[in-house]
């Protein structure tokens, strides 16, 4: 019933003729399957309000019908390939350019390259292992070198996973 509000509208009351005057029907008026009708209607109507970002709920809450709402959500939420593109975009190009930051521990490099792949996993980005883990290891300052070149003889950058290779990087942090 919800989505057949969302589709179709709205209930439309009926007019009831009063002392010759026509009014709408009041709710208590309405069937029983008026009336359940009409709740499905409110509750499709704040379903949909409530599960939009603040920004798109501000230009559609003046709406009252959940049609009305989805309608309108729908056509400002048209631009949202193209913002998925650009976000791709973006994070391959941060990727690309990931680096170290002078004076960077490992724990801050770390962290700041897993905020990254986790930015690119939440909006289904996905990247050979093999691949992460080379960028993971060659963004490192060259004081690592010794200890990188140490996990590419010894770690399968294929099987590993850059979490692994923190663990065994961060054990030797104090050397580096």
């Amino acid at each position: 019933m919800m989505l057949d509000s969302i589709d179709n509208g709205s209930l439309v009351y009926l007019t009831v003729e009063e002392d010759g005057q026509t009014r709408p029907k009041k709710y208590s008026e309405l069937t029983e399957a008026q009336q359940l009708q009409d709740d499905c209607d409110v509750q499709a109507t704040n379903i949909i309000l409530h599960g939009l970002p603040s920004d798109v709920y501000a230009l559609v809450n003046h709406q009252e019908v959940a049609k009305d709402i989805w309608d309108n959500v729908k056509l400002l939420m048209k631009g949202t390939e193209l913002s998925y593109q650009e976000r791709e975009c973006r994070l391959y190009n941060l990727f690309d350019n990931f680096a170290s930051v002078q004076g960077e521990t490992l724990s801050e490099y770390y962290w700041r390259f897993s905020q990254l792949i986790n930015d690119m996993h939440t909006i289904g980005m996905t990247m050979q292992q093999v691949q992460v883990n080379t960028k993971f290891l060659n963004a490192l300052p060259l004081e690592w070198s010794k200890f990188i070149t140490d996990v590419k003889l010894t770690k399968s950058l294929y099987t590993t996973n850059y979490d692994q290779l923190y663990a065994y990087l961060s054990q030797h942090e104090q050397h580096a």
